[in-house]
C-alpha cells in the first residue's frame, strides 16, 4: 500500500499582508514546478495568519492524506520550532486519531540550515558588499 503524502510549507505568519505575499509566490512556484501530478503542497502559518498549520493539516487528513511532511521556512530553528510546532504537531496527531484519521506527521529542519541556503545568501550578501 503506497502512502498519500502531502506537503506542508510552514511559515510564521503576519498580519501584513506584504510579508504574506512572497510566501504565496513561492508556493506557486513550486507548483508549477513539481512533475508529479500527485505531488501535493500547501503553505500554513504557524500564528497571526491564515490558514493555521492546524487546519492545513486537517483538511489533508480529511482528504484522505496518511503522512504530512512540514518543511519550515525558517531560517534556524529557536523557540518555535524546537518547542511551539512539535507541540502543535503532536496534539493535532492525537486529536485526529482520537476521531478515527491515523496520520504520520514529520517535522523537518528549518530551510534555512540547508547548506544551498546558506550559499545563496551568501552570494547575495557579497554581491551587496562589493
Amino acid at each position: 500500500m503506497t502512502l498519500k503524502t502531502a506537503s506542508i510549507l510552514l511559515a510564521h505568519g503576519s498580519s501584513d499582508p506584504h510579508w504574506l505575499a512572497p510566501f504565496d509566490q513561492l508556493l506557486q512556484r513550486i507548483r508549477d514546478s513539481l512533475s508529479d501530478p500527485e505531488a501535493r503542497a500547501e503553505l500554513a502559518y504557524m500564528e497571526l495568519a491564515e490558514p493555521s498549520l492546524q487546519s492545513q493539516i486537517r483538511r489533508l487528513a480529511e482528504e484522505g492524506y496518511d503522512q504530512i511532511d512540514v518543511l519550515p521556512l525558517f531560517f534556524a530553528a529557536g523557540r518555535h520550532l524546537r518547542k511551539d510546532v512539535p507541540a502543535m504537531l503532536d496534539n493535532m496527531q492525537q486529536l485526529l486519531q482520537q476521531e478515527g484519521m491515523h496520520i504520520s506527521i514529520h517535522l523537518h529542519p528549518p530551510i534555512g540550515l540547508e547548506p544551498e541556503v546558506a550559499r545563496a545568501i551568501s552570494q547575495v550578501v557579497l554581491r551587496q558588499l562589493q
